[in-house]
């Protein structure tokens, strides 16, 4: 294929790009006669793209139901936020002025997610504010981590996405992402960092409250 993936890869990507955009809810079941019939693909293809997908951390195999889409449990919010942490406080720590791109980039999802909050669509909403922290890992300028972060994101998207309130779990991080995006514009990066620091706290403790032991199963 002209772009170096086979078709394992791209359906892999294609359904990597569904959870992240929330279009694939936890607890979705993935059916390989559907997905053969959509990709038109080999079963041998679509498994090797479901296998792939659960050693991202993105499905499981429950018995009785096949492959579904994970629903995530407090140790791996845990998880996932350590490594939020230690990838975008290092970034902005280490980060250069902004590029003009960069600073677009952000500034592009940051008001995506804000035209979304306007129309009430609170799971797009969730899904441009991880864009804005994608790009902030990106000022590490590390193509591998941001491959890695992009699984990070996905998961994140199952844990939002699970939230029995999107609406009032997403609202307030919105004004707190452009407030980083003026500092890290400004050259601004200590505070910058700090209020990224409070940010992932508040946001960890947020999700944590969120989902009562139910969620864990």
């Amino acid at each position: 294929m002209s772009n170096g993936l086979s078709l394992a890869d791209q359906i892999t990507l294609e359904l990597r790009a569904d959870i992240i955009g929330g279009r694939l809810l936890p607890g979705m079941q993935l059916v390989e006669n559907e997905l053969v019939g959509t990709y038109n693909a080999s079963r041998n293809t679509i498994r090797e793209a479901l296998h792939r997908l659960g050693q991202e951390g993105l499905t499981r195999y429950v018995r009785h139901k096949g492959v579904v889409v994970r629903r995530l449990e407090h140790d791996d919010i845990r998880d996932l936020f350590q490594v939020r942490r230690t990838l975008e406080l290092q970034a902005i720590a280490k980060a250069r002025p902004l590029c003009e791109y960069q600073c677009d980039r952000m500034r592009d999802a940051i008001e995506a997610a804000e035209l979304a909050r306007d129309r009430e669509d609170w799971r797009a909403v969730g899904t441009h504010g991880l864009r804005f922290h994608q790009h902030v890992v990106g000022l590490l300028g590390s193509p591998l981590l941001d491959e890695f972060f992009t699984n990070v994101v996905a998961q994140l998207r199952l844990v939002f996405s699970s939230a029995p309130d999107e609406a009032r779990f997403q609202a307030p991080w919105l004004l707190r992402d452009r407030q980083i995006h003026r500092w890290l514009v400004a050259g601004d990066k200590s505070s910058a960092s700090e209020a990224m620091a409070c940010y992932l706290d508040d946001s960890e403790h947020q999700l944590l409250s969120t989902f009562t032991p139910s969620f864990r199963h």
